[in-house]
């Protein structure tokens, strides 16, 4: 059973660490997305590389190289778990005389930001790129021609063209499934805590085992993921309907509703 006298004594005791685990997971989940987001434009642009018979050999090579390696990176990413890309890359950097343990500053700050922070940071990046990146290739091949043909026409060149015409719409079109892989990565941002990264989840595990109050500590640990989850849900949801020029009106029952937003 729970102990509801425990529950709010663990919440009162621990609430500045559980704040720290929280801001290290908002930072790790948001800014993680909007990285991986970044490289993952590059990587879809990438993959929808053409390689024409009229291309000099050398420009076939170099188009060849690239699309194989937004390939191969893509499926490697998206084939095994954040969490074993975590431990590869903790001891591989290891390897190298890396360790991201040095890296600390003075004061509370080094609460959240730390060495461990910027390698959780970088696990997450490389690995929602991958997601990303076909995420956003799909959107780009969504764009209707005739747009791409009437830029055209008005003499705009193919870089202006894929910037101001075809990227908009393929962001556009692609905002629930970019607001799903947020609402992922504030829960699986979780499996970082291998790597020793202070995030929400490991807070509340070292407090369940120096409190013993397990039940209570999970508890309070899925209360405060559900939270996240469904304040970041409200806000996507009020972007898309800004961006879509719909009136937003806020129903509690519809966030519980199978939408296009988390697993």
């Amino acid at each position: 059973m729970i102990d509801f006298e425990k529950l709010v004594k663990v919440w009162g005791d621990n609430f500045a660490l559980i704040g720290y685990g929280v801001l290290s997971t908002l930072i790790l989940s948001i800014f993680g997305t909007i990285c991986g987001l970044i490289l993952g434009i590059f990587l879809a642009y990438g993959k929808n590389i053409k390689i024409k018979k009229t291309d000099k050999w050398f420009i076939k090579t170099l188009k060849s190289i690239c699309l194989a390696f937004c390939n191969v990176y893509s499926v490697v990413l998206r084939g095994t778990p954040m969490m074993v890309q975590a431990l590869l890359f903790k001891f591989g950097c290891s390897a190298i005389g890396i360790n991201w343990g040095d890296i600390y500053f003075e004061g509370p700050i080094n609460e959240v930001f730390n060495g461990w922070l910027i390698a959780g940071f970088i696990v997450i990046t490389f690995n929602t790129a991958a997601y990303m990146g076909e995420i956003i290739k799909s959107g780009l091949n969504g764009v209707d021609n005739g747009q791409i043909e009437g830029a055209r026409s008005l003499g705009l060149t193919s870089s202006l063209t894929s910037i101001k015409i075809i990227l908009p719409q393929a962001l556009k079109n692609a905002l629930p499934t970019i607001g799903n892989e947020l609402i992922v990565n504030i829960k699986d941002s979780s499996v970082l805590n291998v790597i020793s990264v202070t995030e929400l989840f490991y807070r509340l595990n070292i407090i369940a085992g120096t409190t013993y109050a397990f039940m209570e500590s999970y508890l309070i640990l899925a209360i405060i993921y559900l939270t996240l989850t469904l304040i970041a849900t409200l806000i996507l949801k009020l972007i898309e309907h800004k961006l879509n020029g719909i009136k937003f009106s806020f129903n509690p029952f519809r966030l519980f509703r199978r939408n296009s937003y988390g697993k």
